[in-house]
């Protein structure tokens, strides 16, 4: 049972990733992700919450390398593509430029 709390944050994170998408730049994809974590691109990364754990914990230790923030997403990687609008999956998401959205500040917030 998911409480309203979450459910708002679910909505508001959907919410910064949609304006994020449509005004700033995010790559979408494991390989892609770890290309601009090495090239120090990418300014954060969401991690779907059904990711393979080997996955999620090397994006996590190359983002802990490149100092760059790793969110991790509450839906699965279907939720994290169809809130990115498109229609696959996306297990692994890097933002490279925020745009429009405060999806950088607003996250260590929350």
């Amino acid at each position: 049972m998911v409480s309203k709390k979450q459910k708002k944050q679910q909505e508001s994170m959907n919410s910064r990733l949609k304006l994020t998408m449509k005004s700033g730049k995010a790559i979408l994809g494991y390989k892609h992700t770890l290309k601009a974590l090495r090239r120090s691109k990418a300014k954060l990364v969401l991690i779907a919450s059904n990711c393979p754990q080997l996955r999620k914990s090397e994006v996590e230790y190359i983002a802990m390398l490149a100092k760059t923030p790793v969110r991790h997403y509450s839906g699965d990687n279907t939720a994290l593509g169809t809130a990115c609008g498109k229609f696959f999956n996306c297990s692994v998401l890097s933002i490279i430029d925020a745009g429009d959205s405060d999806i950088l500040t607003a996250e260590t917030k929350e």
